[in-house]
């Protein structure tokens, strides 16, 4: 996908909207304003917000939530999942297809539902009410309604606006300078016709500030919770998204579907595909009767990238299964996959791109009926959960303390900084489904008092269900964060719960997905290489090459991302079994020498055409490596060398070669020195001494 337009537009609007919304927060707070007589309950929660996060926060999130909201309008425009063109005009017209219909007396029911707001806009646009812009005034109705008629279909994105979210809209909507005009001419059709598209716009349009935080840490500014989504957030490359999905969730249904044809019909449809054949049968798997018993987990899933093209797969799983193509969408919701994330306006794409996909399978009539049954993709945003005082104990003790054991009270305490160890908190209680259940029978309408402690536990077990040990598949992009830029409470709690893979997030997540997944289940993930070869790692791939199995491997190195110049970032993509295989050779591609993302595509899908240039390794030969180093590329000799042959310790004793220990004071350039001093017939001494030391041996 060309992306170049996306991210000139993407960070032009979020400074755009900051300062509108700037702007126009100052007028609605004015003494004498208009919504202080006439919204006055909206301008009060406004200013209790205000006083709660502060002002900057506050038109931050309002500016996310107009640039989410209306990014998601045209996107659906453009796909004609729209009845009429909300943010979009017919082809040869320039005002919104929905305002265009409005002037001609024509205005949508079932998008405008409210009497009173259809004939206050038909009131302004045939100018029965006084107005200096009525057309602006009458389409900004518009646009709420629709907001909230698409509040029922996806409560996540498009929630009810009865708010200050509302006096904080933009003022111009409508000229051909405005926000929805550039949206438009950067959404085009054709980007349109990829979810892709609204994942890419939002790492761009918080690239500027994720810019800010890194320049902060160079000022040894730690990075604090509000800023870690910015700070690591990171688009995977598509190809790279497909060989971690095919070769974790594809592999399972074919081990359980030998005679599957789900990746030939693929070749034969001419399209790419990602999948490692097995160089030897695999009898140790996860069984699977239906594609319903499926769970996929992103435990970081950002818009939601790997769950998207899961969707896809599991589409064409669903279908080889024999399921009809109505039902599929909503059991791939449904049954299938899960998401995890710690900002909440990425949660909200990831919930839009699922839904979108799902949309996308169906038409008409069957369309309309998904949207009304406002399935709600399994996409869980994670949010503090802390009980003030005895706020805990007093809801123990009406509910029942026997109910609450010790592994309960901790869970439900677990939360409490949800938006600094995100989905790396490993809830203490194992039932909790079964917890949830009994508590959600509790009645507390005439116990009101209790109603607050129980709604924050309910929320936590919630919570603690998503990160619960269930998934077949883990799929991610983890957080990159060395522990020099963690905050002060996030590096002590990481060296408590993760002393082997402290180091930094990539690898605490890398733990964190075989521990998500069952005992069988698979972890596929992209992340640094540095797990592999630094030696503060020694242990941590212990822990991988003794209790799990490493499948399969595509190892990146340097530009894999073209969004990431330069040298930076080292990375390698793979898929870790939980479970332990000593003897099993997963499969290794080495693409280290490819110089940008088609570089290394192209050579991945070589490597597989030609069978050559795979590289097999064991749990076992990697184990007799010193220091347990990731070198698969190492031949069975060479292995066997370091298990059987001595050390060059052992006969040698390395040493630092010459030194003068002072260079200022002994090294001097040839014009400081008088030449008949130079000694131009001196042999090196280190020569020497080489020569005559490995000889005397």
């Amino acid at each position: 996908m060309e992306t170049t337009k996306l991210k000139r537009f993407a960070q032009f609007a979020r400074r755009s909207l900051i300062e509108q919304i700037s702007e126009k927060l100052a007028r609605v707070l004015a003494a004498d304003s208009l919504p202080r007589r006439e919204q006055a309950e909206a301008v009060t929660k406004l200013e209790a917000q205000i006083a709660a996060n502060g002002e900057e926060a506050v038109i931050e999130a309002a500016a996310y939530t107009w640039f989410n909201r209306f990014c998601a309008l045209r996107f659906m425009d453009a796909n004609r999942y729209t009845r009429v063109g909300i943010v979009s005009p017919l082809p040869g017209q320039f005002q919104p297809e929905i305002l265009a219909n409005a002037k001609q007396g024509d205005i949508d029911e079932s998008i405008v539902s409210n009497d009173s707001i259809r004939a206050k806009i038909a009131a302004l646009l045939s100018n029965k009410t006084p107005s200096d812009d009525p057309q602006a005034e009458a389409y900004r109705l518009l646009v709420v309604a629709a907001c909230n008629h698409w509040h029922t279909g996806m409560p996540f994105l498009f929630e009810k606006i009865q708010d200050y979210t509302e006096l904080l809209m933009p003022d111009d909507l409508l000229s051909g300078k405005s926000i929805l005009s550039y949206t438009r001419e950067a959404l085009t059709p054709a980007a349109c016709e990829d979810v892709e598209a609204i994942g890419w716009l939002y790492q761009f349009y918080i690239s500027e500030k994720k810019d800010l935080v890194f320049e902060g840490l160079k000022k040894n500014k730690k990075i604090t919770p509000d800023n870690i989504p910015a700070a690591t957030q990171l688009f995977t490359p598509h190809w790279i998204v497909r060989y971690l999905v095919e070769n974790s969730l594809g592999r399972l249904w074919l081990l359980n579907r030998p005679d599957s044809q789900i990746f030939k019909k693929m070749q034969a449809d001419g399209k790419d595909c990602y999948y490692i054949e097995p160089s030897e049968p695999e009898t140790d798997f996860l069984k699977i009767s239906s594609p319903e018993e499926i769970k996929i987990c992103d435990p970081a899933c950002g818009s939601g990238h790997m769950l998207t093209y899961a969707f896809d797969l599991l589409y064409l799983i669903y279908e080889e299964a024999g399921y009809e193509a109505a039902e599929i969408p909503e059991k791939i919701l449904t049954h299938n996959l899960y998401g995890v994330e710690i900002d909440e306006r990425a949660g909200e794409l990831a919930a839009f791109a699922l839904t979108m996909k799902a949309a996308s399978k169906l038409r008409g009539s069957k369309q309309r009926r998904f949207y009304r049954k406002a399935i709600t993709p399994n996409i869980c945003v994670l949010e503090n959960v802390a009980f003030e005082g005895d706020e805990l104990k007093d809801y123990m003790d009406y509910v029942g303390r026997d109910l609450f054991t010790t592994s309960l009270q901790t869970t439900l305490r677990q939360f409490e900084e949800a938006d600094n160890f995100g989905s790396l908190i490993r809830p203490e209680l194992t039932d909790v489904d079964g917890i949830r259940s009994l508590l959600a029978k509790q009645d507390f309408t005439s116990d009101w008092i209790y109603k607050a402690a129980h709604d924050k536990a309910m929320k936590a077990l919630k919570q603690a269900d998503y990160l619960s040990p269930k998934y077949h598949v883990v799929v991610a992009n983890p957080p990159y964060m060395g522990s020099k830029g963690m905050n002060g409470r996030l590096v002590s709690w990481a060296k408590d719960n993760y002393p082997e893979s402290k180091a930094d997030l990539y690898s605490m997540f890398m733990e964190r997905a075989l521990s998500l997944s069952e005992v069988g289940g698979v972890a596929a993930m992209i992340t640094m290489q540095s797990w592999m070869f630094l030696s503060s790692y020694t242990k941590f791939r212990k822990v991988i090459l003794n209790q799990n199995t490493i499948r399969s491997m595509a190892h990146l190195g340097t530009r894999a991302f073209d969004s990431i110049g330069g040298e930076v970032v080292s990375t390698t993509a793979f898929v870790i079994q939980n479970t332990n295989s000593p003897l099993f050779q997963g499969a290794f591609l080495r693409l280290t020498e490819g110089k940008s993302e088609a570089e290394k595509q192209a050579l991945f899908k070589s490597i597989l055409e030609n069978r050559h240039g795979i590289h097999h390794a064991s749990s076992s030969a990697l184990s007799k490596i010193p220091s347990l180093t990731i070198a698969y590329w190492l031949s069975d000799n060479l292995r066997r060398s370091f298990e059987e042959d001595a050390p060059l310790t052992d006969l040698a004793k390395p040493k630092l070669g010459m030194r003068t220990g002072d260079n200022e004071r002994f090294i001097r350039l040839w014009h400081e020195l008088n030449f008949s001093k130079i000694g131009f017939s001196l042999c090196s001494c280190f020569m020497y001494y080489s020569i005559f030391y490995f000889n005397s041996i």
